[in-house]
């Protein structure tokens, strides 16, 4: 193993992406969390009437540990929620509460990319831990001259290439389950309008950390195909 300026130069980029999305979602749910809304609504109340709006009534909410913890699981028609967003009463908390929620919608209506995302689930783990252990002793193999040291590097970046379209297709499930969550507190007035725009910047700054995510796994394939010959079609 050694330093390699390289990577550097080009997944740098994404890693400072990834650093400022975290600072930015941690410090706006920090500031919108202490902002009360005038429904007085708690989070889990707020995901229960967006998804009883819309006739979904076979999903649990229920509460989880963790800080921003916060998911949905389609395998058990559960919506899990950190304490701060189960219980708060804050803009933030009714914003990732219904984001969640969201994805709960989308399940129930069959959402294409939500359904694509959960069928590579499975490869996209396999992948993501098989990678780099074939990319790392493929590499080595291989600048000892020999082939099977290649074959091992094209196996792991084929692993590695399916763990960057879980993240890829990730991006359209996020966004979409926030704009769904937006709507709903907007029209059924669980937020006044100034409250709509703090849980907007909430959940913008948490879909800043999805686009970190992808970023940074599409430059990391592009390191390995240029590390190891492969850009253009080379052998």
């Amino acid at each position: 193993m050694y330093f390699d300026p390289i990577y550097f130069i080009f997944v740098g980029p994404a890693l400072l992406l990834s650093m400022y999305a975290s600072f930015k979602v941690k410090s706006a749910f920090k500031k919108y969390s202490k902002v009360p809304t005038a429904s007085g609504l708690t989070g889990a109340q707020a995901a229960a009437n967006m998804l009883r709006s819309e006739g979904v009534t076979n999903v649990e909410i229920e509460p989880t540990k963790g800080f921003l913890s916060d998911h949905y699981d389609p395998r058990s028609k559960t919506l899990r929620l950190s304490p701060d967003v189960y219980s708060g009463r804050s803009v933030a908390s009714l914003g990732v509460a219904t984001h969640e929620a969201g994805h709960a919608l989308q399940d129930a209506g069959g959402y294409a990319p939500l359904k694509l995302r959960s069928a590579i689930v499975p490869a996209a783990s396999i992948g993501s831990k098989l990678a780099w252990p074939l990319l790392i002793i493929g590499g080595i193999i291989m600048y000892t001259g020999s082939v099977f040291g290649l074959v091992m590097v094209k196996i792991g970046i084929i692993f590695f290439s399916v763990a960057v379209a879980f993240q890829l297709v990730t991006l359209p499930v996020e966004f979409n389950a926030s704009k769904r969550a937006l709507r709903a507190l907007s029209s059924s007035g669980m937020l006044m309008e100034e409250e709509v725009s703090g849980a907007r910047k909430v959940l913008n700054a948490a879909a800043l950390t999805y686009v970190a995510a992808a970023a940074t796994a599409v430059l990391q394939l592009l390191y390995f195909l240029f590390r190891f010959g492969l850009l253009g079609g080379r052998d």
